[in-house]
């Protein structure tokens, strides 16, 4: 499925994603930044499928939570460091994020405890997941990040803005003029 299929409905990309989901085969959707690869400007979107959610050990692999019914959606659209002005990397830090989080939400052995953060990760149901018409883009699920408080007055705040807005436009007029007498010197 492409990248718009995940909230898309046309050539049955709807009816394909509520099998999925009512299949329970999502584990987990990933959504990443744009600018990632040198051939797309476009953001991707990991999927990650898994038959059984049940946590069994499987050959090679330990035991995990049961995850039946759930699905975990990780916003990782902000992450990223501008290499230049085309090219965006996804730091280790941000990719050990990623990955501890998916690990910690299947319960993994040796993995933090899994946590909702607001704006980043969300581990929804399938109930969730269908109240949105099957839509699985991440950014619906995981929400805003919380903001900080910002305890300073309304009225004080503007006072303060206003007056550094202003000493700002009249730092511009001193420059502007600066600039236009060193045009007319140069006879411009």
């Amino acid at each position: 499925l492409a990248n718009g299929s995940m909230s898309s409905n046309q050539s049955g990309e709807g009816e394909i994603r509520k099998a999925l989901i009512a299949s329970d085969l999502v584990d987990c959707m990933i959504a990443l930044p744009g600018q990632l690869f040198y051939t797309t400007q476009i953001p991707a979107c990991l999927w990650f499928v898994a038959r059984d959610k049940s946590g069994k050990p499987t050959a090679g692999h330990k035991p995990c939570r049961n995850r039946k019914g759930e699905t975990l959606f990780i916003d990782a659209r902000k992450l990223g460091v501008l290499m230049d002005r085309t090219h965006r990397e996804l730091i280790d830090e941000e990719l050990a994020r990623i990955a501890g989080t998916y690990q910690a939400w299947r319960g993994e052995p040796e993995a933090d405890d899994y946590e909702d953060v607001p704006g980043f990760c969300k581990s929804a149901t399938l109930e969730e997941i269908a109240s949105h018409g099957y839509v699985l883009t991440p950014g619906r699920y995981v929400g805003a990040e919380e903001l900080e408080e910002d305890d300073e007055l309304f009225e004080e705040k503007m006072e303060r803005l206003t007056k550094k807005l202003y000493a700002q436009f009249e730092e511009s007029a001193k420059l502007e003029a600066a600039i236009r007498e060193n045009l007319r010197r140069l006879g411009l």
